[in-house]
């Protein structure tokens, strides 16, 4: 058997798997030990200095330097009392990842000795080097400047000694470098637009959250295959390796037992999260062998986003000590589902209602009614825009792939709230409604809340679903940064209710009752928008061809798809409402254009290496003992017996001489074309070229790879097959 691959199938034979215990009886005890809460600020800070950051929470009142000296001793005092030596700005730069520097609180005196020293300056603002974050030419290589400021609106923590404080990073011109800048403006555009139009239902909403709760999708494979697995170690997926014979065709591994050395993982991750804040509530075997999930409760969004940031790292460094690794690409297996990251949306006001949860009157169902039939109206508006900021190169490869949701976008709200909104279609006139007809739509709506107990149901091939409360926008990948589909859904809602508002009051100006004039509103929306409605099958090949005469889109390719961002549209939305200038989005398409070509850069690097100098020697080795074999048969065998004996191995040597030579081939022509590729000087170019011409090349090598998967002797293949990645 081939040494990496003996070595990692003997190493998991001779694992002993230990049961975590945690030192705590109840989550109550340790749940947000680590975050700096407001009951904590209450203890470490002086009444001013508590009162001021609790309105800069609240309000978005701005902190006064004087006081911010005060705030940034309390949060030193309440560090060092967790055991931080250290303190970082902690940021969400535009790679996807996290980003921190580290620096101690320590300072030496002149009369040599130390003093802990972190003031209001070293809290609201740094200066880290910005030159080698993505920044789509928004700063020159050599213009490393670039500021990090802190957001009180998300609580500080201590992570391993360290005092992590949530900041946003802009470049030294003020643009956005980070997602969480222009997500916390489209947070706030939301709440003023979605509070002025609350107003015509209660008066005495003061404030409207965005909340969010993601399902957090991810597999796990021993760490000893993982490291003999060369692509699966460098891109994050398996650029080859043939099917099993059981993957998830049974349906057993969903909602399955789960074993218990990964109950032991996911045991500590979630104590890790739970002192971190984090509300991790559920976990569950997901459908795919060795893929799993885990959800928490609805939090704000501005929190929420960076909780499932911090989440992922911590997966990760808990996988490692229970010697797993976590794969949190999109699609790591070819032919089983890949994993995903649905981003469960909706809206709560100060009062504590959900806008998207109906009520008990007619009132509070047409409030309702309202934010629903403007949710959808925002998405049709901004379909491709959605689109763009969920897709990437390894959602490429889940998308539409009968596991997930297809490019299309559309909504799903099933039948029966669908049939509410075709009668306010048909019930709403041009003309001054009767009041017969307010009756009758004030008796339908009044029903809303039983319609939805008894008949809503969930669409799992609908990108965009309304699920009871809130909707469910099931297209984002399981790497992705939930910020960036949360700042464009923010953002196109905060403008949809702006226009909403402008619509109802030019009605009202001119005499119309108000709920008439809201009901007619509602009901040009629910026509303008109709077509991106449906109920049936997102994945059958029936909606594609439907959706074309719709007219809706359907851009597969991420080189394509991401220009949605440089629309005349998009350019327009984000500007009005001050979100993202359109230097900042074009930065932001040439920041994924690039990832998205190194990434297909480097697959197509990994793959030549793996099939010139894994594969194919080993093919070779078995090709010559085939032939070997043969010869052996002709020494001792007449010409007759030897021809018919040997008819397999010869076979055999056929096929192996046929696919290496193929492969060789067929890497040779990828190299030459990836070399040319790479000489254009338009990213655009460059990316539509991976995407149409190296990208066929990943597949075809892959196709003849693994066919000698199959004829190759298993003692000698170099490398861990699905089988045993996926069930060992």
């Amino acid at each position: 058997m081939s040494t990496l691959r003996f070595k990692a199938l003997e190493q998991i034979s001779k694992r002993e798997y230990k049961p975590f215990v945690n030192e705590f009886s109840k989550t109550s005890e340790y749940f947000a030990k680590d975050v700096f809460t407001r009951n904590k600020m209450q203890e470490y800070f002086s009444a001013e200095a508590y009162e001021s950051v609790v309105n800069s929470i609240d309000f978005g009142v701005r902190i006064e330097r004087k006081i911010a000296n005060q705030i940034a001793a309390g949060m030193k005092a309440w560090a060092v009392d967790q055991g931080a030596t250290h303190y970082t700005h902690w940021f969400h730069p535009l790679n996807g990842a996290t980003a921190e520097k580290h620096d101690a609180f320590f300072e030496p005196t002149d009369d040599g000795g130390a003093i802990e020293r972190f003031d209001g300056s070293l809290l609201i603002q740094q200066e880290p080097d910005a030159s080698s974050f993505p920044n789509g030419g928004i700063r020159n290589t050599f213009e490393a400047r670039g500021y990090s400021a802190w957001d009180p609106s998300s609580p500080a923590f201590v992570v391993d000694n360290t005092l992590c404080i949530p900041t946003i990073f802009i470049s030294y011109t003020g643009e956005a470098l980070d997602y969480k800048t222009p997500l916390l403006k489209a947070l706030t555009n939301l709440d003023e637009t979605a509070t002025d139009v609350c107003q015509y239902f209660d008066k005495n909403v003061t404030k409207v959250i965005s909340t969010l709760g993601w399902e957090q999708e991810y597999f796990l494979v021993d760490e000893a295959l993982y490291q003999a697995r060369p692509d699966l170690m460098l891109t994050g997926r398996t650029l080859m390796g043939h099917s099993s014979a059981k993957d998830q065709q049974l349906d057993d591994h969903y909602f399955g037992s789960i074993h218990e050395r990964v109950v032991a993982f996911m045991k500590e991750f979630e104590v890790k999260a739970l002192k971190l804040g984090i509300p991790v509530k559920t976990r569950h075997n997901e459908v795919a062998p060795n893929q799993f999930e885990c959800a928490p409760v609805y939090e704000e969004t501005n929190l929420a986003v960076d909780h499932n940031q911090l989440l992922m790292e911590i997966i990760a460094k808990v996988a490692r000590k229970h010697k797993f690794k976590a794969l949190l690409h999109e699609k790591p297996f070819k032919g089983i589902n890949g994993s995903g990251k649905h981003n469960n949306w909706s809206l709560r006001t100060s009062t504590g209602v959900n806008l998207l949860s109906p009520g008990k009157t007619p009132k509070n169902n047409l409030q309702f009614l309202t934010f629903l039939v403007n949710t959808i109206k925002a998405v049709h508006d901004n379909a491709d825009l959605l689109r763009a900021s969920i897709v990437s190169a390894g959602n490429e490869h889940r998308l539409g792939a009968s596991e997930a949701p297809p490019s299309i976008i559309s909504v799903f709200l099933g039948k029966q709230l669908l049939n509410v909104l075709e009668n306010i279609e048909k019930t709403v006139s041009h003309k001054k409604m009767s009041p017969e007809e307010k009756t009758d739509l004030k008796l339908q709506i009044g029903k809303i809340p039983e319609i939805l107990l008894d008949n809503t149901d969930r669409n799992r091939t609908s990108p965009f679903a309304f699920t009871g409360n809130r909707f469910e926008f099931r297209a984002v990948g399981s790497a992705a940064n939930c910020a960036s589909p949360m700042i464009v859904l923010n953002a196109a809602m905060a403008n949809q209710l702006s226009e909403f508002k402008s619509s109802v009051d030019k009605l009202i100006e001119k005499g119309i009752k108000k709920d008439e004039a809201i009901f007619k509103i509602l009901r040009e929306y629910i026509i303008h928008s109709k077509k991106i409605i449906f109920e049936g099958n997102g994945y059958g090949e029936e909606w594609v061809k439907e959706a074309k005469k719709r007219g809706l889109t359907n851009i597969k390719e991420m080189s394509e798809a991401i220009k949605a961002f440089v629309s005349k549209e998009s350019i327009e939305l984000f500007a009005k409402n001050n979100v993202l200038s359109k230097r900042e989005l074009e930065a932001r398409l040439e920041i994924r254009q690039e990832i998205f070509i190194k990434k297909v850069q480097i697959e197509s690097r990994v793959l030549g290496d793996l099939a010139i100098n894994h594969i194919i020697p080993i093919a070779i080795k078995y090709q010559n003992t085939l032939i070997e074999n043969v010869r052996g048969l002709q020494e001792i065998l007449s010409k007759e017996d030897s021809l018919e004996a040997s008819q397999v191995q010869i076979e055999s040597i056929k096929k192996i001489s046929k696919h290496v030579s193929e492969i060789r081939k067929q890497v040779k022509k990828m190299t030459d074309e990836r070399k040319s590729i790479n000489k254009f000087k338009d990213n655009d170019l460059i990316a539509k070229s991976y995407n149409k011409v190296i990208k066929q090349y990943l597949e075809s090598i892959r196709y003849h790879i693994d066919k000698l998967e199959l004829i190759v002797d298993n003692e000698i293949w170099p490398l861990p097959k699905y089988r045993e990645l996926l069930f060992m």
